[in-house]
């Protein structure tokens, strides 16, 4: 009769020891439950003009493999004012002597939710082809001076004081082809568009000369 107590009693502490046993290991794993990390925002990416330019020029070739630029330019938003020579959205317009059409790309670093897309995107459908389109064309290899270097150039003839007046002065660019010399140039545009502008420096896109400044 001993023994069956003896027998009984030892399982009740076994019971007992594997109870508290669990519910320990139990409490120790809640209390090592670290809780889920907060979300991290995702930051813009800004380029310079010959940043965005090259990732551009590899969708356009896929587009068409005789695609040449006619125009670049930046866009303004609230992640950046442009004083940097960098943006986080550039537009580029391509055109295509084979297909007769143009393409318009766009290079886009921003995370603004009315921002294109993150990453480099076709925009819309093409476009006419025509003998203004053709003159705009230029070859891409001419384009050696980037934005940075532009707007360094420009703040010397004229672009500091307009920033000393106005320290969040935008400022936009825009790469067209200058139709005497055939070489395309930079306009580095003080305002946020060509018609609103406190001024303008013209930089040459291949040599990194100063051709002009007014307003």
């Amino acid at each position: 009769m001993n023994l069956y107590r003896l027998l009984f009693a030892i399982s009740l502490i076994s019971v007992a020891i594997l109870t508290v046993a669990c519910s320990s290991s139990e409490n120790k794993s809640a209390s090592e439950t670290t809780a889920p990390a907060a979300p991290m925002k995702k930051e813009p990416a800004l380029y310079t003009g010959k940043q965005a330019f090259n990732q551009m020029t590899g969708l356009a070739l896929k587009w068409s493999s005789d695609a040449q630029p006619a125009r670049l330019e930046s866009v303004l938003n609230s992640e950046t004012n442009g004083q940097d020579g960098k943006s986080t959205v550039w537009r580029g317009y391509f055109v295509s002597p084979s297909r007769h059409a143009t393409e318009t790309i766009v290079c886009s670093g921003s995370r603004l939710p009315d921002a294109p897309p993150y990453g480099v995107s076709v925009e819309g459908g093409e476009g006419p082809y025509n003998a203004q389109s053709a003159n705009l064309a230029f070859l891409g290899l001419l384009l050696k001076t980037d934005t940075d270097q532009a707007y360094k150039i420009a703040q010397e003839h004229g672009g500091e004081a307009i920033l000393k007046k106005d320290p969040q002065q935008p400022i936009t660019y825009v790469l067209l082809k200058e139709p005497k010399h055939n070489v395309p140039v930079w306009y580095v545009i003080y305002g946020a568009s060509e018609k609103d502008r406190k001024g303008i420096g013209v930089i040459n896109a291949t040599t990194g000369a100063f051709v002009s400044a007014g307003k």
